[in-house]
């Protein structure tokens, strides 16, 4: 598969997949009667004492927002000589999916999945500010930190803010998803023939 191909595959699983969670997350929270975005954290959506249509629609959400990210890595491989990059990546791919295969009611693996999720996206973020060309590399390591700085604030006080557990878990949440969606446009947007790299 030549390069331009592989590029626009790439930039299109990362938008469809933040597309995918996005959504994912607005359809469980309507379809979650009384469910609260500032005191119910966001894998409550997901929960065995979720609605069963709820339940289905984030994991599910979540499952395929991270194949799809574990496919981007693949990609990645293809286009940059960054073994950091790809690894990261695909980890951070398998850690989503894992935040659907395990719900928050299952305890330990949920959480170490929900770890490497919000960890490693921030972390992928400011590894491709390394490789990538500017200026995206400094959007990229901007939204990176910012996702860190607000998952440290998310674990550190948890429910002790004004917006709450699920508000502040948003603020980690959205940041990652700003970044891959942005990732995927900046694919995209690469002239004909022009490769990404820095």
């Amino acid at each position: 598969m030549d390069s331009e191909r592989t590029r626009t595959l790439a930039g299109v699983a990362l938008i469809a997949g933040g597309a995918c969670t996005v959504l994912g997350f607005v359809t469980a929270e309507v379809l979650y009667p009384g469910y609260s975005a500032a005191d119910q954290t966001i894998s409550a959506l997901g929960a065995e004492d979720a609605p069963g249509a709820s339940q289905a629609v984030f994991n599910a959400a979540m499952i395929l927002g991270g194949v799809l990210l574990v496919g981007v890595a693949a990609a990645l491989h293809r286009l940059f000589d960054s073994r950091a990059f790809t690894g990261v990546t695909a980890v951070t791919g398998v850690g989503v999916a894992g935040v659907g295969v395990f719900p928050a009611h299952t305890g330990a693996p949920h959480f170490v999945a929900a770890f490497v999720a919000f960890g490693g996206i921030g972390v992928t973020a400011l590894v491709a500010g390394s490789v990538l060309r500017a200026p995206f590399r400094y959007v990229s390591v901007a939204l990176g930190g910012l996702e860190l700085v607000a998952f440290v604030l998310f674990v550190a006080l948890g429910d002790g803010t004004p917006l709450g557990i699920g508000g502040l878990e948003r603020w980690v949440a959205y940041l990652g998803l700003l970044w891959v969606t942005a990732f995927g446009g900046f694919f995209l947007a690469a002239p004909a023939g022009e490769q990404p790299p820095a």
